[in-house]
Formats: C-alpha cells, structure tokens, sequence
C-alpha cells in the first residue's frame, strides 16, 4: 500500500500533464481555426469623408500619400462628449502656442468618434468651427470598432510625418509629447524611418498600487506577466495612449494589426519588435481621470484571451507578418 499511493501519484500527474497537453492543442487549434488571416479593415461609405467647417464632405486622405503635416494626433473617442473638451482645450493651446513659435511647424487633430451614442461628434465638430477643418478633423464611424479599431482608422486617415495616439481622457499632460519627441530622436538613425516612442506610466506604479484596491493590483499583475511571457518582454507599460510613431512606422504596424479593442497597443508593439522597429520607453505625466471604458473584470479578461490569441495565432503561422495597402 506504502508503494501504491507515490504510484497512483504518479499516474495522476502524468493524466493532468496529458490533458493539460491536449488543452493546449486544443486552444492551438481554435486559436488557427478561427483567425482571420489578414487583418480586416472596412470603411463604409459613410467613412470615406469627413464634414468640414462649413458643412460639407470631404475626401479622407490616406496614410500611403506623401505627409502634408509635422504632426496628427489620432483621438479615439467614444461616449466622451464630458471628457473630451478639457483634452482638446489643452491640446489645441499647446499646439497653437508652438506654431506661433515656429510657423514651419503644422499639425492636425483627428478625433475619431466611435460609434458613439451621446453627443462626442458635435462636441468635436466644435473644435473644428474653431480652428478650421485642416487643423481639426472629425472622423464618425458607422459603428463601434473598440479603441485599437479608432486608431487605425484614425492612422489611415493621418497627414503627419510623426503620428501621435492620445486618449480623449486627457490623462497625460499633452506637453509631454515633447517626450516622447526627445525619445524618438535618440533612436536615430531610423531604419527605413521607422521609430516608435511609447510614453510610459511605469514609474507611477508604486503610487497607483496605493490607490487600488489588492483586486485590481492583482489584476494588473497578471496582466504584465502575461504581456511579458507571452508577447512583449523590453516594453514594461505598453497600455499607456500616448505612442508616437513614424509615418512608416505606423503604416506597417498598422496595416498587420488584427486586435481591435484594449489589447491592440500590445499586438502593435509585438509587430514593431518582430519588424526590428526601434522603440523608446519615456516617463510621462499621468493622472487617473475618472469614466474609464474598462471593466475592472471582464475587460481585462478579454485582454488575456487577445494576449493567448496573439502569441498563438503568429506561433502557428495563423497570423503573418506581412503588410497590405489600406486606403
């Protein structure tokens, strides 16, 4: 009996590795089975312009055409009609205040409503009132696409030689792009002029554990493990909305990208490191603003499920890493 029991033991614990194997399988599976081999971007009819300051529509341009501008900022917005004005109040002062310093350089602002059910395009379309169409623009999407969906949106539609992602919460102070400019230059010389500079809360974390509760600590945790083991090993914030990128940088990440809601940012920079697209990690300014999109659970456990499909989907060949024009 003494021999029986390390025996059986045993036999249990090569049963649990065997099946725990076949689950693995099994996920490999689903996980190729179900993937989209090529990144799926639409644009309805409805997309392909957007009102300018008179009311009429104009052609969107595409990220494939010669840059026009310095400078886009892509807002993924949506339900932000609260949020958003004290954002774009911060964000059009600093960038007025800079062309008056140096009229050479020129920028947009596009804010991408998505699929919003309150009031965030009018409340845009009043910046755009403002300051003119070529310097604020509104793109509507027909329906919600998730936050990565906005941006490449907003990316395709973009006339800026550098292209920067800021969320519509204004939880980053906008001045700090000059940061994240510093951190893109010191990765020069680009190669084929491609640089991604990734603002970065890391440094803020030891306070913000203060502030939440063990749950959410946990959570996150779980999360940058997952990011670590599965995707993204150099990069310890990769969830920050305040990413600039080169114009190629951008067209070749983006044009690969599948995940369209909160993990996006993740596949994006799993993208950049497989291409040997150079990136810089930069501190920032951070502050919590309060009407987060995230649901403390379930969002994250979305996320998880996304981090397991990504690493699975481009292991298995499911997903390449090659890149397509999108107009």
């Amino acid at each position: 009996r003494a021999m029986a029991l390390p025996l059986l033991l045993l036999e249990a614990a090569a049963l649990l590795a065997a099946l725990a194997a076949l689950l693995l399988v099994l996920i490999c599976m689903i996980a190729h089975v179900t993937a989209r081999k090529m990144p799926t971007f639409h644009r309805h009819e409805e997309e392909k312009f957007f009102v300018n300051a008179e009311g009429r529509k104009e052609s969107v341009p595409s990220i494939h055409d010669p840059p026009t501008r310095e400078l886009s900022v892509v807002v993924p917005s949506y339900n932000e009609e609260d949020r958003l004005p004290l954002m774009m109040d911060e964000a059009l002062d600093y960038l007025e205040k800079r062309q008056k310093q140096d009229p050479s350089f020129t920028y947009e602002v596009i804010v991408v409503d998505d699929g919003s059910k309150d009031q965030t395009t009018k409340v845009a379309m009043k910046y755009c009132k403002k300051y003119g169409s070529d310097k604020v623009r509104v793109l509507s999407l027909v329906k919600n696409r998730g936050k990565g969906g906005a941006v490449r949106m907003g990316v395709f539609s973009s006339r800026g030689k550098k292209i920067l992602m800021a969320d519509a919460d204004g939880a980053t102070k906008f001045a700090d792009i000059e940061k994240v400019e510093e951190g893109l230059k010191n990765l020069q010389p680009w190669p084929n002029q491609m640089a991604i500079s990734c603002g970065s809360r890391a440094h803020l974390e030891k306070d913000s554990i203060a502030k939440r509760s063990y749950f959410r600590t946990l959570l996150m945790y779980g999360f940058h493990f997952l990011v670590w083991f599965l995707c993204v090993k150099e990069i310890r914030d990769t969830q920050c909305g305040f990413k600039l990128l080169t114009r190629e940088a951008a067209s070749r990440t983006f044009s690969t990208l599948h995940i369209e809601r909160w993990a996006f940012d993740v596949e994006l920079l799993y993208i950049a490191q497989h291409l040997r697209i150079p990136i810089a990690e930069v501190a920032v300014n951070w502050t919590e603003i309060e009407g987060s999109k995230l649901v403390p659970f379930w969002s994250w456990l979305q996320m998880g499920r996304d981090l397991l499909f990504i690493r699975l989907r481009y292991m298995t060949g499911a997903w390449q890493l090659e890149t397509r024009k999108c107009n």
